[in-house]
């Protein structure tokens, strides 16, 4: 299903308002939501147009997450003007230099740009939270059901859901248990961080789903990226970075690999919904790389209730693509 992207129809009076009458606006890639951007050009300058059209969207949480990081001296864009009737945001351009494209044009940075993610993440955690929801064990049990709401029933199989929810509570309450919560952006990733020009900071997007959290849930969503291939060998040396400057230990490695799990099992069961919901064929093409992550995660000792699980419901040949198996 190809999706919309003609402008909304109160856009141009939003722009009007906005004191960007006669901008040309251009449609820009859209993400895994209802929300859709374009970007407005105006004689020599620019902004983006965020469209999260209520009630399917709610671009208060947005605006107010890019204003806290951006009072901390975070690159997150700065709200030119908004409209929430509508749920129109005019925010500052960051440009077209995502991390993914640069490192993937010149993978020679890739060392030092992620090594600049990573140091991001550690000056984030050194703030306390925003005042926001928490990251609490509920969220994390619903985000997991994804995988056996969207994604067994997907390539035919019946699964034990009470065990699921037993597994994952006696592996989560531990992690959850130990640690001071943070600013966590949720989806930390190379398509999300910008490069902008003429700025030493990475430039943030897409944190409206921010929870106060555990700091390992973001450095595993940059690690274990769903849309991008990171080598064992970088990731290790980025977990190695963090846990040498921020002085965490054991019990971090413990938290980094059940919370990947965690994301992976979740990932695995939204990237089912936008096909098997919305039609969006792209993203089953994307789970075999997450059913990657997910194994090696599960290989880890405190994750053992899970990995039986999965080894008891899920067969091998059944984890990937789900598009593909059904259609074998």
């Amino acid at each position: 299903m190809a999706p919309d992207m003609n402008p909304p129809a109160a856009a141009p009076d939003f722009l009007i308002a906005a004191g960007w009458e006669g901008a040309e606006t251009r449609p820009l890639a859209g993400d895994a939501s209802f929300r859709r951007y374009f970007r407005v050009v105006h004689h020599d300058r620019s902004a983006i147009l965020m469209d999260a059209p209520p009630p399917h969207e709610d671009p208060r949480p947005f605006i107010s997450i890019a204003r806290w990081l951006t009072d901390r001296g975070f690159a997150a864009p700065r709200i030119l003007f908004e409209n929430l009737e509508h749920g129109l945001v005019l925010l500052e351009d960051f440009g077209d230099a995502r991390l993914r494209e640069t490192v993937d044009a010149a993978p020679e940075s890739e060392l030092r740009l992620y090594e600049e993610a990573v140091d991001l993440l550690i000056r984030l955690g050194q703030h306390p939270a925003a005042d926001i929801r928490a990251y609490d064990l509920a969220e994390y049990r619903r985000e997991a059901a994804l995988l056996p709401e969207w994604y067994t029933p997907a390539v035919g199989l019946e699964v034990d859901m009470p065990g699921y929810v037993d597994a994952w509570d006696t592996v989560l309450a531990p992690v959850l248990a130990g640690h001071t919560p943070v600013t966590v952006l949720r989806d930390y990733h190379a398509e999300n961080i910008m490069l902008i020009e003429g700025s030493e900071s990475l430039g943030l997007l897409d944190f409206q789903d921010a929870l106060a959290g555990h700091p390992a849930y973001d450095l595993v969503s940059l690690l274990q990226d769903a849309r991008r291939d990171v080598a064992t060998e970088l990731e290790t040396a980025m977990l190695d970075r963090y846990k040498r400057i921020t002085g965490a230990g054991g019990a971090f490695d413990v938290a980094y690999h059940v919370l990947g799990a965690q994301r992976n099992a979740k990932i695995v069961g939204i990237f089912t919904r936008l096909w098997k919901r919305d039609g969006k064929q792209r993203y089953p093409g994307l789970c075999p790389r997450v059913w990657g992550y997910l194994e090696r995660d599960l290989k880890h000792p405190a994750l053992k209730p899970v990995a039986d699980w999965f080894d008891a419901n899920v067969p091998v040949e059944l984890r990937g693509d789900p598009l593909t198996i059904v259609g074998a």
